[in-house]
Order: structure tokens, then sequence, then C-alpha cells
């Protein structure tokens, strides 16, 4: 009899670690479609057997425990493409910007108003003495200017709009970075009390991912479960259930806000994610067509101001400049060229048309009107210098897209081999749900026919 209620206890166990594994099924089910979510499985071990007089007797099976099944090297990897897609993606955006102020195809850009201002020495050549012809030269003169003027101040518009976004993302790196700190504390304590931490591992993946998203991040896994995160330059993020805020600070000789760990500068050693893209932009890309534009607002200034002054207005005078004189702030430098850059004088009479005095001549207008095909900048002519301020934006743009583009494959191979590991299959889980209930209704079966048994042995030994 004895023998016969340690079967039904042994089916009884069975039945109990079948349903618990059913549930498991059923939560993968549940959550095949929930992003970041590692599918589950139920890991069983054998029961610790009994001596029953001489012989062994097994005791059944219980559900040891649930694992979440994730590949952890794998979304390292991951998250680095991830990093860099997030830094490619932040660059281009930001140059895109960039690139529309120079997109002449649809009216923006400088070559229209670089013509126009030839242009108008060329028709002012042909009749030096017509006021009109040399109004509509100090308007074309005015409206270049105001060009020069208005690309530079909207360069520094959008620089200083990714200088506030530089801002917001670190305060998002440092939300983050808490959020994985808490995530730390409470994996260890589920692991302590020996239950699985699964879904909030899966909740600190997705918040690692995201955090990669905005910063470079460099993850090790520790035995109690949790994890250290530090940029790939080891500046620390996360130890433990401890992060380490970043900060910004206004560096007053830019203008732009550098990020600070610990007091330290570490802005230039950002090596990834959203918030290397916005400093490249900010502070390299930005800069360097600002410097082009500078230089060419700089050289036409001069050149066009040197021939004026050598040339005679409509009175016989000697030429004054015709734009407002440069003056660096720092020797060498051409620096705001473009953004001061406006026209000297007011009347048309001042136009240094003749390179004799005489007020028929058109010599020195003809001469203006040439500087169009003269070196005006770096031993090239206004138009060439341009076209290749256009060309290194257009082809910066281009390669970091390509880039893009190449990254991109490489993180959705990743990303589906994590799927083929981490993902749920309905149809796996299928074949498990019948796999459980078959050993579900056997062990049923195993107690209902104890019960039977049981009935029976007691039936033969109750007097009738």
């Amino acid at each position: 009899m004895s023998s016969l209620f340690g079967t039904m206890s042994v089916a009884l166990q069975s039945m109990l670690a079948q349903q618990s594994a059913l549930e498991v099924v059923a939560n993968n089910v549940a959550n095949a479609n929930t992003p970041g979510y590692s599918r589950e499985v139920a890991n069983f071990e054998e029961s610790p057997p009994v001596l029953n007089g001489n012989t062994m007797v097994g005791t059944g099976v219980t559900m040891a425990s649930v694992e979440s099944v994730r590949d952890n090297i794998l979304n390292l990897r991951i998250d680095q493409e991830t990093s860099e897609q997030s830094n490619l993606n932040s660059y281009v955006g930001s140059m895109d910007q960039v690139q529309a102020l120079f997109n002449e195809t649809q009216g923006t850009g400088l070559q229209t108003y670089l013509s126009n201002f030839f242009n108008s020495f060329q028709s002012l050549a042909t009749d030096p003495t017509s006021s009109p012809l040399r109004q509509a030269t100090i308007t074309a003169g005015q409206d270049l200017a105001g060009a020069f003027s208005q690309t530079s101040q909207n360069l520094s518009t959008i620089q200083q709009g990714l200088d506030q976004s530089v801002v917001q993302t670190v305060q998002q790196v440092n939300q983050l970075t808490a959020q994985v700190a808490n995530l730390n504390q409470q994996i260890e304590e589920v692991s302590n009390s020996g239950d699985a931490p699964g879904s909030l591992e899966d909740q600190r993946d997705v918040a690692l991912t995201s955090l990669s998203n905005l910063i470079d991040t460099a993850v090790v896994y520790s035995n109690s479960g949790s994890v250290t995160v530090t940029t790939t330059n080891g500046t620390a993020l996360v130890s433990g259930n401890q992060s380490d805020a970043l900060t910004t600070q206004l560096n007053s000789a830019s203008g732009m806000h550098e990020v600070m760990a610990q007091g330290e500068d570490i802005t230039s050693s950002i090596a990834g994610g959203q918030l290397q893209g916005l400093i490249n932009a900010r502070d390299n890309g930005i800069p360097s067509t600002q410097s082009s534009l500078d230089n060419l607002a700089a050289g036409l200034i001069s050149a066009v101001n040197t021939q004026q002054n050598a040339g005679y207005n409509l009175n016989g005078a000697n030429g004054t400049d015709f734009f407002t004189p440069f003056t660096p702030a720092t020797a060498g430098s051409s620096a705001g060229a473009a953004a001061s850059m406006t026209v000297a004088i007011t009347d048309p009479g001042q136009i240094a048309a003749s390179s004799s005095g005489a007020p028929g001549d058109n010599g020195n207008a003809t001469a203006l009107a040439n500087l169009q095909n003269e070196p005006v900048v770096s031993g090239q002519t206004a138009g060439d210098y341009y076209s290749n301020l256009i060309d290194q934006v257009g082809n910066d743009v281009s390669n970091a897209t390509s880039e893009q583009e190449a990254v991109g494959l490489v993180l959705q191979q990743l990303s589906n081999q994590q799927a083929s590991i981490s993902g749920v299959s309905l149809d796996e889980e299928a074949t498990n749900l019948v796999m459980y209930q078959r050993a579900y209704e056997a062990a049923a079966r195993v107690i209902s026919t104890v019960d039977e048994l049981t009935s029976t042995t007691i039936n033969m030994f109750t007097p009738s």
C-alpha cells in the first residue's frame, strides 16, 4: 500500500512540474511580440531517490529553474553596432541641415548671388555713367553680402541647436544609467532569493541598448548578475547599484557645452552613439563649413576692395572700399568675415568704374567683372572655391551615409541572429505545449490508476 502512495506522490509532483512548465510556455506565447523579451525555458531535474528496503526508488521530477535564453556576447555586439549606427544617423541628420543651405537646385546657396554680383559689373561696363546700372551693382553687392551673412547665421543657428541637443542627450544618458543601476540592484536581490530575474534582465538589456544608442558603452557582466558600464574609453557610467551622472559645462571661449565626468572634460573621448554624432557635427562639420565660408567672404572682400581702390569714381576721385573691410580678431584668421559682410558705399557714383578718371571709361568696371575668373581665395576663383565647399559638405554626408547603410546591414544580421536565439517561436512553443500536456495527462492517468488499485485493495480486505 505504501508503494502505491509513493507512486501517487511521484505522479502528483510530476503534474505540478508540468503545470509550471505550461505556465512558462504561456508566458512565452504572451510575449512573442514584446520588444526585448528573451524566451524562457523550463529546466527539469530528477528528484533525489530514496532507499526503499534494498532498492533505490525514484521520487519524480521537479522544475529546477526557469532560464531566459540570451547570448550576452551577441548583445554586446548589437549594442556596439547600435552605437555606431546612431552616431552616423545623428551626424548625417545634422549635416543634412547644413547641406540644405547650399542646395542650388532648390534656390538656396550663394552661386546665383555671386554670378549676379559679377554680372552687374559686366553690365555697368556697357554704360559706366548709368545711374540705374550703378545702383543695380550696389544692390547686387548688398544681396551677396546679405546671403553670406544669412548663411553664416544659419550655420550658427544649426550649431546652437546641436549644442542644446548635446545637453538633452546627456540628461537622457543619466536617466538610463540610473535605470540600469536600479535594475542591477533588483536583479541581485531576486537572484539571491533563488528566483529567476529573467524579466528584469530583459528590461536591463533594453535599457543598455537604449544607452548605447546615446553613447558608446563597454559592459562587463558579473557573477552576481549585475553589470558594470563604462564608455569605451573608460569613463564610469554604472557600477553595481550606483550610477555616475555626466554633466555639461558651457565653454565661454567656444560658446558650446562640454561633456564632463567628475570634473573632467570627456567631450573629445566620446566615441559612439547619438552624442558623438552631435558633437562631431557641432565641433567639426559645421566649423569646417563656416571656416570655408569665411575664407571665401574674406577673399572676395579683399579682392573687390583692392580693385575698387585701383579705379576712379564718377567724380574722377580715387575709389574707396566697396565692401566694409574685414578686420580679423586674430591675425591671419578670417573667422567672422561672412557674418559681418556688408557693402560700404551707398552712393552709386562712388563705384570706381573708370581706370583713367574719365567719366565714360569702363576699364575698372571690366576689371571688377573679370575678378570672377581670377584667383581670389586659396589660389582659386570664387566660383571654384564655392563649388569645392559644396562638394566637401556633399562628400562628407555621402561617405557617412554609405557607412550608415553598411552598419545597418551588419546590425540587421546580428538582430536576426539574436531573434533566432532569444526570440519566441510559436511553432516551438506549440510543440512544447503538447509535450507538457501529454506528460501532465500521463501523470494524471497514473494517479487515477493508483486510486483504482487502492480502492480495489481496500475492498478486498473490507468485510462484505
